[in-house]
């Protein structure tokens, strides 16, 4: 998942930065017509995706576990690395059921479920050892679960206490800022490793987090660290090009032609860092830079969905790993969203008609062959990019 989860890898221990194989043909599902979206059809797939995920939930009230492993796995120590994945992967499919606002019982016992085990479990989280900070996705994700559950709360005490969290998720996530700036996931490539990060902060993993650390300020008045913050956001600038593509990592930058780093290989990655540079004010992501990228995501999606489903990451073209597919989708939303309104209802139904045709059999949606955890990161996305849709194409004048 960059949790994408977009968890993006090493692969038995060496970043899985693969040769590109052969290109393939496309697939059917690929270049089948496109569904009618219409108020019933949306209504259907968010029902069956929360259907998926209630009869999918752990007992505890998460979701995701480190079974159904395969003969290619992502890096990720033990236990921290899947204590970061399932808690990343509960934080999506937790947002997914609220934004769905489905009222049936099964649905409010399930999400009573997942705000007890984010209660207990996010304050846990940190990173696995020394060489690995995926519990950043755990932290952003956690931190839009919780917005979430602050929104739903009736009970002032209980209200506070879900700020009370919010701030500490960023407090804990502040403690794992990269020297240069920013987050990454992994610490690893000079061979050495620090008490501070200086491995390997990426634009995608710093747009996520204060994605989310803004959605959490703005709904519930937790305090940023503006120094950070700065800091971040100037480490996603020396990653952004002159076509606002973004490098893959800080490392990338001196790179930026490469083919992972160009416009079609920062196609999911461009969504989430214009949407943060914008929220934070940046003003050179214009409405017109916005409109560019949403328009090319929608006529380059193909080249994201080549990647869908292939269990090595990186092996498509310009580099494209399954995991950038649905956070991809996610965050053209939250790039649209900044567009004028009247814009929404065409974007939506576009994204909406691309996610109904890609549902599974089960009602899930996944993108890459993560241990357990994909089919609810999936969902998590699918289900809070569809909510969002519905909202946006009701609302057309």
């Amino acid at each position: 998942m960059k949790f994408r989860l977009k968890i993006t890898t090493i692969v038995r221990g060496a970043l899985a930065l693969t040769s590109l194989a052969a290109y393939p043909q496309a697939r059917a599902a690929d270049t089948a017509p496109l569904p009618e979206v219409t108020a019933a059809s949306l209504e259907t797939s968010i029902r069956r995706g929360v259907d998926f995920l209630v009869g999918k939930q752990n007992s505890n009230g998460s979701w995701g576990s480190a079974t159904r492993t395969k003969a290619l796995n992502i890096y990720s120590p033990l236990p921290g690395g899947h204590h970061a994945f399932r808690a990343g992967a509960s934080g999506l499919a937790l947002s997914g059921l609220i934004d769905s606002r489905d009222s049936r019982p099964e649905v409010a016992t399930s999400i009573a479920k997942a705000a007890a085990w984010t209660a207990s479990e996010l304050p846990k989280l940190r990173r696995a050892d020394q060489t690995t900070t995926y519990n950043i996705w755990g932290h952003a994700y956690g931190l839009r679960a919780i917005t979430r559950l602050h929104r739903l709360e009736i009970d002032p005490a209980k209200k506070t206490g879900w700020v009370r969290l919010a701030q500490q998720q960023i407090n804990l996530a502040d403690r794992y800022e990269d020297v240069n700036g920013g987050w990454g996931y992994l610490d690893v490539f000079d061979g050495l490793t620090t008490d501070k990060p200086s491995g390997m902060p990426t634009s995608f993993t710093t747009a996520t987090l204060l994605l989310a650390m803004a959605e959490a300020r703005d709904a519930m008045g937790v305090k940023l660290d503006e120094k950070i913050v700065k800091r971040s956001l100037t480490s996603i600038n020396y990653q952004r090009t002159p076509d606002f593509a973004y490098t893959y990592s800080f490392g990338h930058r001196m790179h930026p032609r490469v083919d992972i780093n160009r416009p079609a290989g920062s196609l999911a990655r461009s969504q989430a860092c214009n949407a943060c540079l914008r929220v934070f004010g940046e003003n050179a992501v214009t409405d017109q830079v916005l409109t560019t990228w949403a328009d090319r995501f929608l006529a380059r999606e193909g080249f994201l969905s080549n990647g869908r489903k292939r269990p090595v990451p990186h092996e498509a073209q310009f580099r494209i790993a399954g995991y950038f597919y649905y956070y991809g989708i996610y965050y053209f939303t939250e790039s649209v969203r900044l567009m004028p309104k009247e814009t929404h209802a065409a974007y939506a139904k576009r994204i909406a008609a691309i996610l109904i045709g890609h549902q599974e059999k089960d009602g899930s949606w996944w993108d890459y062959p993560l241990y357990d955890y994909h089919q609810a990161y999936g969902t998590g996305y699918a289900l809070m990019t569809l909510a969002w849709c519905r909202d946006a194409i009701a609302a057309k004048p």
